[in-house]
């Protein structure tokens, strides 16, 4: 396993990030999430392989997942090891107030995933998304809030647009409060926009970037058929990649992944991690999965290095499209 730092932190975290949503059994994306049981050896793997960086949200599952989380640090884990992150936003609750960005929700939040990762402090706390009905200065204080009492030592945010990130950046610095240190968004081959504003925003202000979504839901794998659903659980329920990522340009774009991988001798979904290497901006995919091979792929595809000509093949093979907005 190769590691960096997390944006200008000190900490030092693994080059992939092993995301959670997979992990844990609730009405989010029932069908093809996979239980306790069938969760937990995947934790144990990605530790011998080397991984000590974690992504879950307290809407994964509604809950399950950190409960998942926690379970697997305890039982194949070392706590001082680890890099945990996870993040708040979405409904804990019916309650009016049990949802978004609002100082009561992310105390009560913050509470709920201490409890359910069995831990006394996150690494890395992240807002999982805009929230346009609260002030930003509410917002923020609650975040040096959580800093200054030792339950949080790292502040993130995940799809935010640039000027939201740069307008929290100035509240934080104009109030001394402690800064962002992250923000997660969707980045891969076949989705790159936030190369324009987002990625350089980050790197001129010493944000890590974390990339959601690295596979492409899938489809950079293979996972995708031109007709609709594919072979896996997710594929066949997952109808929100049919319209992100299923044009023209984006099929030819995956047959280039299938060529460059057939020449290394390694899978079209090692080749769209290894592109990660490629990027001066240090992105870190979180990768999900649902089978050990996935996993096993994902771990070998860190050592893969793609030569200049690859690069620019892949570089040159995509196209603009619209912006995915995503809880705005």
């Amino acid at each position: 396993m190769d590691y960096t730092k997390l944006g200008t932190t000190g900490l030092t975290v693994s080059r992939i990030c092993l995301g959670c949503m997979s992990f844990g059994k609730g009405q989010f994306h029932s069908g093809w999430t996979l239980d306790e049981e069938q969760s937990l050896p995947f934790f144990q793997r990605a530790f011998e392989g080397g991984v000590n960086f974690i992504d879950t949200s307290d809407g994964y599952a509604e809950g399950q997942s950190e409960i998942v989380v926690g379970k697997a640090i305890k039982e194949f884990g070392r706590r001082e090891d680890l890099v945990l992150a996870t993040k708040f936003f979405a409904p804990t609750g019916p309650g009016r107030n049990e949802w978004g960005a609002s100082r009561k929700h992310i105390m009560q939040a913050v509470e709920g995933s201490l409890k359910r990762l069995g831990t006394d402090y996150i690494d890395l706390y992240q807002q999982h998304a805009w929230d346009g009905t609260t002030p930003l200065d509410e917002t923020l204080r609650a975040f040096e809030d959580l800093v200054r009492s030792g339950k949080v030592l790292h502040i993130g945010a995940s799809n935010y647009k640039a000027w939201q990130l740069a307008k929290a950046l100035q509240i934080q610095a104009l109030n001394g409060w402690t800064r962002y240190s992250t923000m997660q968004v969707q980045y891969n081959l076949v989705y790159r926009e936030e190369e324009r504003e987002m990625i350089p925003l980050c790197q001129d202000q010493g944000l890590g970037v974390l990339a959601w979504s690295a596979l492409a839901r899938g489809f950079l794998a293979g996972n995708r058929k031109r007709e609709g659903g594919g072979e896996t659980a997710r594929a066949q329920a997952d109808k929100t990649a049919e319209q992100i990522y299923f044009r023209e340009e984006d099929f030819a774009l995956q047959a280039l992944l299938a060529e460059i991988a057939q020449t290394h001798g390694v899978s079209p979904m090692q080749i769209a991690l290894a592109w990660f290497a490629t990027r001066q901006s240090g992105v870190i995919p979180i990768i999900g999965v649902t089978k050990m091979a996935q996993l096993e792929e994902s771990l070998a595809a860190v050592a893969i290095r793609l030569t200049d000509a690859e690069r620019d093949l892949l570089d040159a093979a995509y196209a603009t499209r619209p912006v995915f907005t995503f809880g705005q």
